[in-house]
């Protein structure tokens, strides 16, 4: 790959995207800085495509002209480069990266077909939910006697994770609420007014080629 001229790595993402928001959440714990480039899903930029023709946010290119294509690597490798709080501590990754392929690879379809039933109609929204669900009540399950996923401490099982339990619930949000599932919905709660997922929520306007350089994070947040 050609490396950039730019002085910061550039980042592709998209705001409302659950795996572009864990990757924007990787860079704000770490204290790294990227050239944010807003895409539209319908007007996917050529620069990007070139670099990842599969067309799917985020994207990271480093300034050594590697790309970085799937969310989950971002987080990683931004907190490998600086990890202040810990998010990558030795003896919770293991448990960490268990429920992230959970996530991943399990919830996510449930969320999929909950949020989009009507695309999907070998079963009802509720069935989807309550398949959903099942993650759930792990997470809760972990989340009564800690105030995280893996105890005392911020872990990058959080950061996995949140954004799609976020999006569970905004499906409906009167319904999530009403589920038994108190400990989670604190801890979404908790995370939704986080100064740093405040900050990753940003809104940005689609980038242009043209247009003067978006620094991500514009300043950072002291959150320690």
């Amino acid at each position: 790959m050609t490396p950039l001229t730019s002085p910061y790595p550039h980042l592709y993402s998209f705001r409302r995207c659950p795996y572009a928001m864990r990757a924007r959440l990787g860079l704000l714990f770490a204290g790294l800085q990227v050239e944010l480039r807003e895409i539209t899903l319908k007007n996917k930029p050529p620069q990007m495509l070139v670099i990842s023709p599969k067309g799917t946010v985020p994207v990271l290119q480093l300034l050594n002209g590697t790309v970085i294509e799937e969310s989950r690597e971002i987080m990683t490798w931004a907190l490998e480069q600086q990890d202040a709080q810990g998010l990558l501590a030795a003896q919770t990754l293991p448990q960490a990266n268990t429920l992230i392929d959970k996530n991943d690879n399990e919830f996510k379809y449930w969320l999929d077909r909950y949020k989009y039933a009507d695309r999907h109609l070998e079963m009802s929204q509720a069935e989807y939910r309550q398949r959903g669900e099942a993650f759930l009540q792990m997470l809760e399950e972990l989340l009564i006697k800690n105030p995280y996923l893996l105890g005392e401490s911020i872990t990058i099982a959080d950061i996995g994770i949140m954004p799609f339990v976020r999006q569970f619930a905004h499906v409906n949000r009167k319904v999530f609420y009403d589920l038994p599932y108190p400990n989670l919905q604190r801890w979404l709660q908790d995370w939704l007014s986080h100064p740093l997922f405040l900050q990753a929520m940003t809104k940005f306007a689609p980038w242009q080629e043209k247009d003067d350089v978006v620094v991500f994070p514009a300043a950072f947040i002291d959150c320690h």
